[in-house]
């Protein structure tokens, strides 16, 4: 049976319209506290009109894992106002909107974070800077951030949550062994590299339920031998699926590296490889900006949703373009 960019899918509780998401980009528009402001509103209402779903770009769940200075947070009472008048304008379009909770680790902007974390001392880059390894506590203090963040996630609005364990951030560091070289219980093997996200993922699950979706976005790829492949990660996350609602798969980020060749559904091929592992749906992104492509994808069962970022950013309306080519 072939399947349109128009057909409607399931993700957990939630069913999109269509099979098109709205990638989460940074819109470097929160205040230095990290608050939502109205260009959110008006931007994600703008486009929210013909995606079946929109993932809001990188929320902090801590103020010590922001990404940049002026990115958006959720790790106080007070953001949950502003960030509730951004799913109602998403919501006004008929749209699902989830929110993507991050910690930036490592990869923390040096502007607002006043100590650097992450599995291991190991840096990124001089920009960054050395991080200290987190102890037990710390790691106890992380995982009660991501509970509380999903506890707000509910108040504000949003239809789900996006665990953001890929470009490079604290769970992903966790996850690789290029940046974990810990001895404990949370590195070495791959079933120890996966615990910080399996804690994490119960945790939200604690606040939200079951059948409120939670749904993770992976680089598939570190770009650089001995790192993550699309293989490890379905070995991490096939004991999750029972509890996830869907894969996001992405690529890069942990290194300083850039893959060497960026062309339309560059990223496809990791989508691809992890797909066949689950029964849960996979997300494929990069550079599918055209509706032959991303049907083919589909009618070809490489991946069960088309998310598009850069065109959106550039026309709020590239989406009805798309879904009329």
């Amino acid at each position: 049976m072939t399947i349109s960019l128009h057909a409607p899918i399931t993700l957990g509780g939630v069913t999109l319209r269509n099979r098109l998401v709205m990638a989460p980009m940074q819109q470097y528009k929160g205040t230095s506290e990290a608050f939502a402001v109205s260009h959110h509103i008006e931007f994600y209402g703008r486009r929210a009109r013909h995606v079946g779903l929109v993932i809001a770009e990188s929320t902090a769940v801590s103020p010590n894992g922001r990404l940049w200075e002026n990115d958006i947070g959720i790790f106080t009472d007070r953001h949950v106002e502003p960030l509730k008048k951004m799913t109602n304008a998403v919501h006004e379009q008929g749209t699902p909107i989830f929110v993507q909770l991050s910690h930036g680790g490592r990869k923390s902007s040096p502007q607002v974070t006043r100590s650097l974390i992450a599995p291991s001392a190991i840096a990124f880059d001089d920009h960054y800077g050395t991080p200290a390894a987190l102890t037990s506590e710390g790691i106890d203090r992380v995982i009660g951030d991501y509970r509380t963040a999903a506890k707000r996630s509910l108040e504000a609005g949003f239809d789900g949550i996006e665990l953001h364990a890929a470009h490079g951030f604290l769970l992903h560091q966790f996850a690789s062994p290029l940046s974990n070289a810990r001895e404990d219980a949370y590195g070495g093997s791959t079933e120890n590299r996966a615990r910080l996200l399996k804690e994490v993922l119960h945790a939200v699950r604690g606040e939200v339920g079951r059948n409120y979706p939670v749904i993770v976005r992976i680089s598939a790829t570190d770009y650089c031998a001995g790192g993550l492949t699309p293989e490890e990660w379905a070995r991490m996350l096939k004991p999750l699926e029972p509890q996830l609602d869907a894969i996001h798969v992405s690529s890069g980020g942990l290194l300083p590296l850039r893959p060497n060749d960026v062309y339309p559904a560059y990223q496809l091929p990791h989508a691809a490889a992890i797909k066949p592992h689950f029964q849960i749906p996979v997300i494929a992104v990069g550079k599918i900006h055209s509706r032959s492509l991303a049907e083919r994808i589909l009618d070809d069962r490489l991946a069960d949703c088309i998310a598009i970022g850069t065109p959106l950013l550039e026309d709020p309306d590239f989406a009805e373009y798309l879904l009329a080519q």
